[in-house]
């Protein structure tokens, strides 16, 4: 929002300085992004009169003026297409300085003599229009100083106001904040009733009040567009940041800014029959003011007669209903619209308008009439014209309700850190415009009115108190409390350990989008369906993720492709599914490896990595995590039939390792094996709580045996039943060699393993230690078909 500093002081004039008016302003919570004088640094530029406009004897494009000014009437060789007899302009007579350190002096052009300057908007600092002289009004005083003229000392304030001070977004709004900041009045001017000079009005029809609560209209007939705009109006205007356009356009445009309300002028002669407001129908079009034609959808709210749209209802006019200087009779428009209707509505066609802006914020429902008059007082000052009654159609139902808040004394002492008095708040809330509809004994029932919106709950008013008592007058206070410690799991390890073992063991952590290509998903997760994405980034990220597959081999397929052929990555986050009561959020842990073994040196051999070494890396997390897994055979439509690994945990399924399938692999460009793994961090985070058991004194007993079984058996099994049946002391079972060929039979394996036993207490004696080695031998036998090998 930018104003001139002068309009506003016509409103309200505190005994400060702009720069203390411009920090004042930005304390309160209205940052002022930019402050800049309304025109260039010049001095010895007056009123001048041009007497007489002759052709120049050497130059086409040249004329020699006789130019009136404080010093009398001197020679002007002037350039400016639109100079002509008898119109008033700047003449910077001799010895002015204008913008850029330029001085003006005596000078012959083409041999003629010229004795000043008369000059365009840009050479002043105006404004960028250098098509011609800038014209005065017709009774500007001749010699007068132009910079007290046009009231040219002056700054333009630009606001950068936050979305819900809507009520901001005019003088009247910005005055009101400054008298209250300030404590004194606001001169307020209420527009005058302008009586009816008619019978005719314009017939209304408001099929949408939910999205037009209030939609006011007046026709004004004989009107003069050809009229010209005051220079006080097309100044402010300006320093605003509005470029003047004709009367009509440019009243409505100075009413929005004074007042806050949007308003529009129709061509009378171009409505056919009345004003409807009603939502777009399919297809409709509409030529807009800037010569776009749009394609209207049907949630759009439109202003249409009875045969076509004519406006898009807060956002812009339309072209062929536009006022030029060939209207004779007006239809002038001033509504309140939904703010939601309106929200947005703009930039879905590429707009942005003065008056969407504020529509879309929030107006005073309560303004519409107001400006309507305002509105036609100017009009008629201007370009004369005989208004109709006013014709307003409303809907009570549908407009803001003006909510009264409750707000508690103690309240505002405890979020503001002071006590700040009853009669203090009182002052406030009344120089806001709030009124105090009840005193309770703990505070007081506030009534907030049509032009505060923002104003819902205590806390705002409470936002308001301290804005407009100060911030800087709030104490300094550092907040205290007590902090008890949380109960923590002990079992339960953070994921940070998880990381540093990953990371110690040669992995990078990656972290991917959650977003993945279906294609891509689909192969590695068969099973699950992805939650699809309503508006994608673009047709590779258009599901949510089931695995956290998808994203690490896409990785490790950037990292082939780059000529890093040891690739080793783990990454933790969210897999999405469907679930009965919406969407499951699941924490997982995966991985992916390929390529060598060890980082290339002249030491290291050149083996690739196999499953066993990613099997190692899960046995070592499962270590610190104080998890008893076990690796069993399983099968996976994403992994290797014969390199596929399900991961169990006290007979819970945990997770998956494997080998890819040459088939995905292939599909989805990976060189080499590649070896995942994928687990369900929820399951393996918890373990049991470490504690401290006193070393033993006494021996160890060993006993080797070597068996043979069949070579599906998994080892897995052989140590759960050595456990089982060692007895209480067994302290280690290790399998130390194993080794197949033609002497053991096809299909078969023999296992050389060693059982460890040792006593707390005492020494173990052999009988008891062979008990228990026999019943590990029988059992052996007879739950895995086992055989001593002789």
């Amino acid at each position: 929002m930018k104003f001139s500093e002068q309009w506003l002081r016509d409103w309200v004039n505190p005994s400060i300085d702009s720069q203390a008016l411009v920090e004042q302003i930005t304390m309160a919570g209205l940052e002022v992004d930019d402050v800049l004088p309304v025109a260039g640094d010049f001095s010895g530029v007056v009123v001048g009169r041009v007497v007489s406009v002759e052709p120049h004897p050497d130059a086409d494009k040249l004329r020699v003026c006789q130019v009136e000014g404080s010093n009398g009437t001197v020679p002007v060789v002037c350039g400016a297409p639109n100079v002509r007899e008898g119109m008033r302009a700047p003449f910077a007579e001799v010895g002015a300085q204008l913008p850029g350190d330029f001085k003006v002096k005596k000078a012959k052009l083409r041999g003629q003599p010229s004795e000043g300057m008369l000059c365009a908007a840009s050479e002043l600092g105006l404004s960028d229009d250098h098509d011609g002289l800038l014209e005065l009004a017709s009774d500007a005083p001749v010699g007068a100083d132009l910079r007290r003229y046009l009231q040219l000392d002056d700054v333009t304030i630009d606001v950068d106001l936050t979305p819900n001070r809507s009520d901001c977004l005019s003088l009247r709004g910005l005055a009101r904040e400054v008298g209250v900041l300030n404590r004194i009045p606001v001169d307020v001017d209420e527009p005058r009733t302008v009586p009816a000079a008619h019978s005719e009005v314009v017939d209304v029809r408001v099929e949408a009040a939910s999205d037009c609560a209030r939609y006011l209209g007046r026709v004004i007939r004989n009107v003069d567009l050809t009229a010209e705009t005051p220079l006080w109006m097309t100044e402010r205007l300006r320093r605003s940041g509005i470029r003047a356009i004709d009367p009509a356009v440019d009243v409505t445009n100075y009413v929005m800014l004074e007042l806050g309300q949007p308003l529009h002028a129709f061509d009378r002669a171009e409505i056919s029959g009345g004003i409807v407001v009603r939502l777009a129908q399919p297809e409709e079009k509409l030529v807009l003011l800037d010569g776009q034609e749009v394609t209207l959808t049907q949630d759009t709210l439109v202003i249409a007669d009875h045969d076509k749209p004519i406006a898009i209802a807060g956002v812009m006019g339309g072209e062929h209903s536009g006022v030029n200087d060939n209207t004779r009779d007006l239809i002038l428009e001033a509504a309140w619209f939904n703010p939601i209707t309106i929200s947005g509505k703009a930039r879905e066609y590429g707009l942005h308008t003065d008056a969407s802006h504020r529509f879309e914020r929030g107006v005073d429902p309560k303004l519409t009439r107001q400006a309507m008059e305002r509105a036609t007082q100017l009009l008629m000052d201007i370009v004369g014209g005989e208004p109709g009654e006013i014709v307003e159609v409303k809907s009570d139902a549908d407009l803001p309700d003006e909510p009264i808040v409750e707000l508690r004394e103690a309240r505002v002492s405890a979020v503001l850190g002071m006590d700040i008095g009853r009669t203090e708040i009182e002052e406030i809330l009344t120089r806001l415009g709030l009124h105090i509809d009840k005193l309770t004994r703990d505070g007081w029932k506030v009534h907030v009115p049509s032009f505060r919106p923002d104003i819902a709950i205590e806390e705002d008013l409470i936002e308001e108190i301290g804005r407009i008592y100060g911030y800087n007058n709030l104490p300094v206070t550092e907040p205290s409390g007590s902090l008890g410690l949380r109960p923590g799991n002990e079992a339960r390890r953070p994921l940070s350990s998880v990381r540093s073992l990953l990371v110690n063991r040669g992995y990078q952590e990656a972290i991917t989008y959650s977003f993945v290509d279906p294609d891509t998903q689909a192969l590695l997760d068969p099973d699950h369906t992805g939650i699809e994405l309503a508006n994608p980034i673009s047709s590779d990220m258009a599901v949510m993720r089931t695995s956290l597959w998808s994203g690490l081999l896409k990785t490790v397929a950037y990292n082939q492709n780059r000529q890093q052929n040891r690739v080793r990555l783990f990454e933790t986050g969210l897999r999405f599914l469907k679930g009965d009561k919406g969407i499951d959020q699941v924490p997982m842990l995966a991985g992916a490896v390929t390529g060598p073994r060890d980082p290339e040196s002249w030491v290291n051999g050149r083996q690739m990595v196999d499953f066993f070494d990613v099997k190692g890396d899960l046995e070592a997390l499962f270590d610190l995590l104080g998890v008893s897994a076990s690796f069993e055979t399983g099968s996976h439509p994403a992994l290797h039939p014969g390199q596929t690994a399900a991961i169990h945990r006290d007979g819970e399924f945990v997770g998956w390792l494997g080998a890819l399938h040459p088939n995905v692999q292939k599909k989805l460009d990976l060189n080499g094996t590649v070896f995942v793994f994928e687990l369900f961090l929820n399951s393996v985070l918890s373990g049991y709580v470490p504690h401290f058991k006193e070393f033993s004194k006494f021996p160890e007993v060993r006993r080797d045996l070597a068996i043979v079984l069949d070579d599906g058996v998994p080892y897995a099994d052989v140590e759960r039943i050595a456990r089982e049946r060692a007895g209480d002391q067994l302290n280690a079972v290790r399998v130390f060699d194993v080794f197949t060929g033609e002497s053991i039979g096809e299909g078969r394996k023999s296992l050389a393993v060693s059982l460890v036993w040792q006593h707390p207490e005492r020494t173990l004696n052999d009988e008891e230690v062979q008990d228990c080695f026999n019943d590990v031998i029988e059992s052996l036998k007879a739950e895995l078909g086992a055989t001593l090998r002789s």
